[in-house]
């Protein structure tokens, strides 16, 4: 009997399945020995990434049944990992979210697949990684069945190798074309970063990367400024990742995690010019607590003090 070229392919894409399946352990009763199944693991990445949703949105994402979804959101609750709360306006809609011990099963979830995939890329040569990386790439372009919503996705991570050296990199290139500022900005920055590389607090201290298509688009830190207090700083989205709430995402990362680590108050420095950032720090709360007049980076500018009581 004559095999036709989609048949072919279809054992192709199974033969590929039963392949990735096997090095990942998909099918294994838990997910990467932790207690859960691949679908709560999904449930519990796709509410760390998002921060927050309804259960529809987690639904139509990841592509689940409603009843089986509903099963896995209540024996999620019942371990304290989710929080709901009643959606503004429609009392009926729920905001699912984690909470601070879904975010720490979470932060192990994450660092053992890590660990998995390096493992898996290891033995690699950079050459073969991206080769691996760019047909992943082209997979999830081609057989994606909501392209628009694959172009919005992002991840936020820790920063690796060089991506420190990017944070320089971009705020200096940033503010030079879009607002005119001269290299002192771009020096202030790298003493910035260096700070944080040589005093570095691990309990109290964070730098986040956005990362979109296997490329960096964002960033922030918090540090401590004392005991009680945490600074927001460098807070960057690249201008062909804007509108996709990262900027958004990342203030709120550092309001969530100066919480957990006990500070009262975030404080951060800015200029009035820059109006996108001001609209995030207003939308989550901070106030304008001091502004003044200055020359600096070439410009005359007006620096303004944002603070948020946690």
């Amino acid at each position: 009997m004559k095999v036709s070229a989609l048949s072919r392919s279809v054992e192709g894409v199974r033969k590929f399945n039963r392949f990735y399946t096997r090095q990942i352990g998909v099918l294994d009763e838990h997910l990467l020995e932790s207690p859960f199944s691949l679908a709560e693991a999904r449930v519990i990445y796709e509410l760390a990434h998002r921060g927050a949703a309804t259960a529809t949105v987690v639904r139509e994402e990841l592509g689940l049944d409603a009843g089986y979804l509903s099963r896995i959101l209540k024996r999620l609750e019942k371990q304290a990992l989710i929080e709901r709360q009643s959606e503004k306006g429609d009392a009926r809609k729920s905001i699912l979210t984690l909470s601070d011990k879904g975010r720490s099963e979470f932060a192990k979830l994450d660092k053992m697949s890590r660990g998995q995939l390096e493992t898996l890329l290891g033995s690699l040569s950079a050459t073969e990684e991206r080769r691996i990386l760019d047909a992943m790439r082209t997979i999830e372009k081609l057989l994606a069945p909501r392209r628009e919503e694959v172009d919005r996705s992002y991840i936020l991570r820790p920063p690796e190798p060089g991506d420190l050296g990017w944070v320089v990199l971009a705020n200096g290139r940033l503010y030079t074309d879009e607002y005119g500022w001269d290299n002192t900005y771009e020096a202030m920055t790298a003493q910035i970063v260096a700070d944080f590389v040589k005093q570095f607090d691990p309990k109290r201290e964070r730098c986040w990367i956005a990362e979109k298509d296997g490329e960096n688009v964002g960033s922030v830190f918090l540090v401590k400024q004392s005991a009680t207090i945490g600074r927001l700083r460098l807070l960057i989205v690249d201008p062909k990742a804007r509108g996709l709430g990262i900027g958004k995402r990342l203030v709120e990362e550092c309001t969530r995690f100066a919480r957990q680590s006990g500070y009262k108050k975030i404080v951060l420095w800015t200029q009035s010019n820059l109006l996108a950032a001001r609209g995030i720090y207003k939308s989550e709360g901070y106030k304008l607590v001091k502004s003044q007049k200055n020359q600096m980076f070439g410009k005359d500018l007006v620096s303004e003090t944002w603070e948020l009581k946690l």
